[in-house]
């Protein structure tokens, strides 16, 4: 919930932007972010050097049914029973991403009987799966890849987090799970199994299997889809050393609404370690390739460098493609995205790839110790991005929240990252923010030149970094200026576009502030019926008034402030964002109201 608090000049300027010609455009955008590592972020587990804490880790749902989905992650190295015999922890996490509680799950802790070997890495691919036993507690499936004992476990969880009972299925390779979601549409979650070492068709070319498993938790092997150089209808394109399935894949859905599902599917290797995404599309009946392209760059839209330089570990390049996940539409365009990093670029960089219906590039943004707004302070060879998953509207607020694993030299290391829907709200006709404060530009007004054109999603990631309330953006030429609130709007002889920035710090109060202002409330919000407005901590008098806008400037709703708890009737409104007016004493105040 997000209350804008400002004055009666800015107010008005809001309500001037909002006007009933104005355009909306919306992009997700940082909301701060929770650390999870030993005795950081709620976490009290003990990590031991090399555990890998976070190498890999999943949503899994509300385990402990106390309304907040929980969470597996994978410390792979960890020597409970056997050096390197790996296991698995379930956070239950607070709404805020902070950790409430941890069950540990090992071949010694959490009722898991299973005897693990040496170097056996239980916990190097973990995946939430849904109710598999239908007791209605969500369960997980966790991979041990390496011989003697390689396997893949379907573990039914109890609502403490400890093992009800597990399946095993013996002889998968899995240096990653993915769930996929249902694909054959059976009514269980699918996975796909990572094997980037696999030599079919070459060596280290790398390899996935689709996985579908019956009622009993067991691999119907006679349905699994193995795609590589020689299988499952790829073809052409992987080379030795590649290591094709890395980490996670990430289902994209029908991007392209043709019939078949795109599936993206990192090569962290490739290109002399700069690496690559593949973007499959899958056959609806087989599930075999029908179509693919190649995301590195400088092809299909991706345009940043990616470095090949040796790593202080030993390895070599960026490593872009290692993890991916698909977060959703992050830009309002109706086409879903994907977030995939390149762990081994200094100290690791995440990016997020707003895609094209066709799967390729329409531009990226980058999140780093430097770029998109969360203020992250990362060890140098933190390897931030090594692992990715998506969880969602954790705070149940609007937002959504990806997990990053990084802390590569400090035992592991988990970042759950918060994104905030904002709106970017266009002044009607040719406009540009005059005077103020520039807190960036990319525009030389005296040479009239762009030095690093930006697009309009990279040019909203600047007006985060710096907190702008306003941007003037011009599509032609890619200048990018953001303004601090006290710029006055000017016409533009030179046809640039003016923006207001809805996530600008002073118009959005964080709900602490809410909750103290003026002992006036708003729930609940998001809604989907009614919502209410708490004056009685007010004086207020029949002179007060409350106004309801559409995010167009459309005013839904107008009335005097009759009563100490007044009433707001949505359930007739469209889903989406409103502004709520409310002006006591001619001091105004405005909530920004969620129809769910």
């Amino acid at each position: 919930m997000k209350i804008f608090r400002t004055s009666i000049f800015g107010i008005i300027t809001m309500v001037m932007v909002i006007s009933l010609t104005a355009q909306t455009n919306s992009q997700f955008g940082p909301d701060g972010f929770v650390k999870i590592a030993e005795g950081i972020g709620g976490f009290t587990g003990i990590i031991d050097g090399g555990d890998r804490f976070g190498r890999d880790h999943d949503i899994v749902g509300d385990v402990n049914n106390d309304g907040v989905a929980d969470m597996v992650i994978g410390a792979r190295s960890d020597d409970d029973g056997a050096t390197d015999a790996g296991a698995v922890y379930i956070l239950f996490l607070n709404n805020d991403g902070t950790v409430q509680s941890h069950q540990k799950i090992s071949m010694i802790e959490g009722g898991f009987t299973e005897t693990l070997t040496e170097g056996n890495f239980f916990g190097y691919g973990v995946a939430g799966i849904g109710d598999y036993d239908n007791d209605e507690i969500p369960d997980i499936a966790v991979s041990a890849p390496s011989a003697p004992n390689t396997a893949m476990y379907v573990i039914h969880l109890n609502n403490d987090g400890t093992v009800k009972s597990y399946v095993k299925n013996v002889g998968v390779i899995a240096q990653g799970l993915s769930a996929i979601g249902d694909l054959n549409e059976d009514g269980r979650i699918d996975l796909v199994a990572c094997n980037p070492a696999s030599d079919e068709g070459g060596t280290n070319r790398g390899s996935i299997s689709i996985l579908f498993l019956d009622i009993s938790s067991q691999i119907i092997d006679s349905s699994t889809v193995t795609i590589d150089s020689n299988n499952g209808g790829f073809g052409t394109g992987l080379e030795d050393g590649d290591e094709f399935g890395g980490r996670e894949v990430a289902m994209l859905g029908d991007l392209d609404e043709d019939g078949t599902k795109e599936l993206a599917v990192g090569a962290f290797m490739s290109d002399a370690g700069k690496g690559a995404v593949w973007i499959l599309s899958l056959n609806a009946t087989d599930y075999n390739v029908v179509s693919k392209l190649k995301i590195t760059e400088g092809l299909n839209g991706f345009t940043d460098t990616l470095t090949t330089e040796i790593n202080p570990n030993g390895s070599f390049g960026a490593q872009f493609g290692h993890a991916l996940c698909s977060p959703g539409d992050l830009n309002g365009d109706g086409i879903n995205d994907l977030i995939t990093g390149a762990n081994q670029q200094y100290e690791g960089w995440l990016y997020i790839l707003y895609l094209n219906n066709d799967g390729t590039v329409k531009t990226y943004t980058r999140i780093n110790d430097a770029d998109g707004g969360f203020d992250l302070t990362l060890d140098a060879e933190e390897r931030f991005s090594r692992s990715i998953s998506f969880a969602g509207d954790l705070r149940d607020d609007g937002s959504i929240a990806v997990n990053i694993g990084g802390g590569a030299g400090i035992d592991g290391a988990l970042y759950v990252l918060f994104f905030n829907p904002c709106e970017f709200t266009e002044e009607p006709g040719f406009n540009f923010w005059s005077g103020g404060d520039t807190l960036f530009t990319n525009w030389s007004h005296e040479d009239q030149t762009v030095t690093g054109p930006l697009t309009f999603e990279q040019c909203n990631v600047k007006a985060f970094e710096t907190d702008a309330a306003y941007i003037t953006y011009k599509e032609s030429d890619g200048r990018c200026i953001c303004k601090s609130a006290n710029a006055i709007l000017t016409s533009s002889e030179e046809l640039s576009s003016a923006y207001t920035n809805s996530c600008y710090s002073d118009f959005a109060l964080s709900i602490a502030d809410l909750e103290n202002y003026n002992s006036m409330n708003l729930y609940p919000n998001p809604t989907s019926s009614m919502s209410y407005i708490d004056f009685s901590a007010l004086n207020i008098s029949e002179n007060d008034q409350v106004d309801v806008y559409s995010i167009t400037g459309e005013l839904i709703y107008q009335t005097s402030i009759k009563q100490e708890i007044m009433s707001i009737d949505t359930s007739l409104l469209s889903v989406g964002v409103y502004f709520v007016y409310i002006n006591i004493d001619n001091d105004l105040t405005c909530y920004r109201l969620v129809k769910m």
